[in-house]
């Protein structure tokens, strides 16, 4: 299956401020901005709800819960709020529930919003409540990591992880919106932002070189927040996705390039523990793995990896995966690896590299895997 850059459509992108989602009755607008309080009611067009229900985290909650508190009185009713601990680790079906038993205790009905609040965990999971409650509610993403601007918040997807494998339980529902608020990224610790530019990183080597040139120049700008340099960031990375989301709403083949370096990624953060490894830093070594791979493949040069590799090196990522089994790491990994989504049949689909640009997806012997892992681990 080959997925270039050709199959991505013309963006649909009304002004500067927003991007476009395309998917029919379903179709949605991510607005991308630093939106000052006075103005923010003025730039987007909330759904219209008998409550609101605002999901964030114990780090985020403290930033900006009274805020987005005070914005919503403006236009519901009633505004409820849930504050879930903060970390992968508490991805789960526990904490789930303290999002269903805020829902059920306030008597929310078909007809409340709920809002995420946070980054990509408060995200999936508002998302997967909101598809489950009552068999689907309304919900609106303001994602405030760079992580869920420019990759977890647009797309639909929500899910909780099981101890076997990460977002394995989980449902396709499209938000009614999407806020990305440059502003909060100003709280974001460093390691997240660098696990949020993992995330950019990805978009160059699968649909766009030349964005990928804009982020070797451009490193040092967004590792020290400047404005303009993260405004195109986000706003190129959501283009290129909802492209791609936008004709694979529900990831039956081109979607499945936006996965490049996270299958080994999520067996990075099985192996390690949630939490251990942040979402960015196991996708960051592992686009680094699945760049050898398509190299020993024969499908991009040497040159291409190690572009790649300084590349994240300059973010200051990871470019080695850990080692998750000193007897067998090899076999750890493929064992992680095999309870993945794009598995088949127990065969690994990986997302390889087929020429600068290019993403294709497809198996690739256990052998020549086992020798990436081996090289690639530390």
């Amino acid at each position: 299956m080959n997925m270039t850059n050709s199959h991505l459509t013309q963006i649909s992108r009304h002004s500067d401020d927003y991007v476009s989602i395309n998917l029919g009755e379903r179709s949605y607008n991510i607005w991308i901005h630093t939106f000052e309080e006075s103005s923010w009611s003025d730039k987007v067009q909330l759904p219209l709800g008998t409550s609101a229900l605002i999901v964030t985290n114990t780090v985020v909650g403290g930033l900006y819960l009274e805020k987005l508190v005070n914005r919503l009185k403006q236009f519901y009713p009633t505004v409820y709020s849930v504050t879930l601990p903060n970390g992968e680790e508490f991805k789960d079906s526990q904490t789930l529930n303290l999002i269903y038993d805020a829902l059920l205790s306030n008597g929310c009905d078909r007809k409340s919003v709920l809002f995420a609040l946070g980054g990509g965990v408060v995200g999936d999971m508002t998302g997967f409540a909101a598809a489950t409650y009552m068999r689907g509610v309304q919900f609106v993403q303001v994602p405030t990591t760079l992580l869920a601007q420019v990759d977890s918040s647009v797309g639909g997807k929500t899910a909780i992880n099981h101890p076997l494998g990460k977002n394995m339980i989980g449902a396709f529902h499209q938000p009614q919106l999407v806020v990305c608020d440059l502003s909060t990224l100003a709280t974001l610790p460093l390691r997240e932002l660098r696990s949020g530019l993992s995330e950019v990183l990805k978009y160059g080597p699968i649909a766009d070189m030349e964005f990928m040139e804009w982020l070797e120049i451009s490193v040092d700008q967004l590792l020290s927040l400047d404005p303009v340099a993260l405004a195109h960031c986000v706003r190129r990375s959501c283009e290129i996705k909802a492209s791609v989301v936008s004709q694979d709403e529900r990831e039956s083949g081109l979607r499945a390039i936006l996965n490049f370096g996270h299958t080994f990624g999520h067996a990075i953060e099985a192996g390690m523990g949630y939490g251990v490894w942040l979402h960015g830093e196991g996708v960051a070594a592992g686009m680094v793995m699945a760049a050898e791979l398509s190299r020993r493949l024969g499908m991009v040069d040497a040159a291409f990896v190690q572009r790649l590799t300084q590349l994240i090196e300059r973010v200051g990522l990871p470019t080695k995966g850990p080692v998750l089994d000193a007897a067998d790491n090899a076999s750890r990994y493929l064992e992680l690896m095999r309870v993945d989504k794009k598995s088949e049949a127990g065969e690994i689909r990986f997302v390889l590299i087929d020429g600068p640009g290019k993403a294709v997806l497809r198996t690739a012997p256990d052998a020549l895997v086992r020798e990436v892992i081996d090289i690639c681990c530390a």
